[in-house]
């Protein structure tokens, strides 16, 4: 498989500080497993390549002054979230999916901000990559759909 040519993600977005708070990120980049994903019939016959990436806002880590991993995203945990949920989800979309990995990193490891990009790379022969990329914010998931 041809790998797809990536572009500057993680230096192309304006992060939200919310309450004037500057946001410390932490990031998985091009994490790639194999899931059943789709809308046709093709494509939940067999698991296929998805690549994601996550960056996830924490008002700046207790962990800058404090050298403990309990004080912010241990994104080892997070990478292992991924594998289970690629595993265990029953969706169709892209969109569908990439909420359920920002729920994920709102919900369990407290991030206040998520931007997710999931890629089928490949997916058409005269295509590169499609995919989806969402935004969230903690305060827009709590009654609100964002």
């Amino acid at each position: 498989m041809k790998a797809f040519r990536r572009n500057s993600f993680a230096e192309s977005f304006i992060v939200p500080h919310g309450e004037g708070q500057a946001l410390d990120i932490i990031f998985l980049e091009a994490f790639t497993g194999q899931t059943v994903i789709g809308i046709n019939e093709s494509e939940l016959l067999l698991p296929q390549p998805v690549v994601i990436d996550i960056h996830a806002g924490v008002h700046r880590a207790r962990a800058c002054n404090t050298d403990e991993i309990a004080d912010t995203i241990d994104y080892s945990l997070v990478r292992d979230r991924l594998r289970a949920l690629l595993r265990g989800h029953r969706l169709q979309l892209l969109e569908a999916f990439a909420q359920a990995i920002a729920d994920l990193l709102i919900n369990e490891f407290g991030a206040v901000w998520v931007r997710v990009k999931v890629v089928k790379p490949r997916r058409f022969e005269d295509v590169e990559a499609v995919g989806v990329m969402i935004e969230r914010e903690a305060r827009r998931l709590s009654g609100a759909s964002g």
